[in-house]
């Protein structure tokens, strides 16, 4: 099902394995291939789900489309229906997927069995990186998109997230910023709004009490220090010193392993 419907957005789903529902969810500027290294070395009895948000990559997002965290979370919900999912969901995140997720994880947690978490931030007191900053700012962020970068300054600037990305994983994501999914990441930025995550995070909290939780962390992160990590309620923390940002695509098999063993305990306990 390369594409489905979902409330009135056209959004591009991969789907592969049977059994208990894994929904993976990427940030930015990245799209559903993030997981591919993940998701090829699972066992086959899961159900993993990996979509490219909307307005991102191959998804379509309608010009109302509210990127709010409330937004987010009607979205994820919308998005399970639309998938016929009816039974709780494991979800896996990172970066802005890690929004999308916790978001709905606080509005509807007897609908989640588990959440893994990596590189991504859910509190009021997370200080914006550099860039983020400028793309929350209108005008500014607009100048930013649109001044030309070369495919080789794009492959220096990611790597500065994770210095271990190959080319093709760079590529792959520097040919799919098109400007429409500029705009979209403008829309993105500026809709979250840091003065509403404390009900969020308060909400979020009770929620993760309930349901178990593993984080994955790239301790070389740029964007987002390596103290959130212990700040998820989670069951168990995995530091990664020597991965950036971009954890999923640069240690695939550890990931994999530590998901794995993870989502036996869930279901097992």
């Amino acid at each position: 099902m390369p594409l489905i419907d979902v409330a009135g957005n056209r959004i591009h789903v991969t789907e592969s394995g049977h059994g208990s529902p894994i929904l993976f969810l990427h940030g930015n500027p990245d799209s559903a291939d993030l997981w591919s290294g993940v998701i090829a070395r699972l066992v086959d009895r899961r159900r993993s789900i990996a979509i490219d948000l909307p307005g991102f990559a191959r998804s379509e997002a309608s010009d109302d489309f509210d990127y709010t965290l409330k937004g987010q979370s009607k979205f994820v919900a919308s998005l399970l229906s639309a998938l016929k999912i009816d039974e709780p969901v494991n979800l896996v995140c990172h970066d802005f997927g890690g929004t999308f997720a916790l978001s709905y994880l606080s509005d509807f947690p007897e609908q989640v069995r588990s959440v893994v978490i990596s590189n991504t931030a859910f509190f009021a007191d997370y200080r914006w990186h550099f860039w983020a900053r400028v793309w929350k700012t209108p005008v500014l962020g607009e100048i930013a998109m649109a001044l030309p970068i070369g495919r080789s300054a794009f492959r220096r600037a990611m790597r500065k997230g994770s210095k271990r990305l190959t080319d093709s994983q760079i590529d792959q994501v520097y040919d799919r910023m098109t400007p429409r999914v500029k705009r979209n990441v403008l829309r993105l930025y500026r809709s979250v709004n840091p003065a509403s995550f404390p009900d969020w995070e308060n909400r979020f909290e009770t929620a993760a009490k309930r349901v178990p939780a593993l984080v994955l962390w790239g301790d070389g992160d740029p964007y987002i220090s390596d103290s959130c990590a212990e700040r998820f309620f989670a069951r168990r923390v995995v530091h990664f010193p020597e991965a950036g940002h971009w954890l999923p695509a640069v240690e695939p098999t550890a990931f994999a392993s530590e998901m794995t063993a993870f989502l036996d305990e869930v279901e097992n306990r």
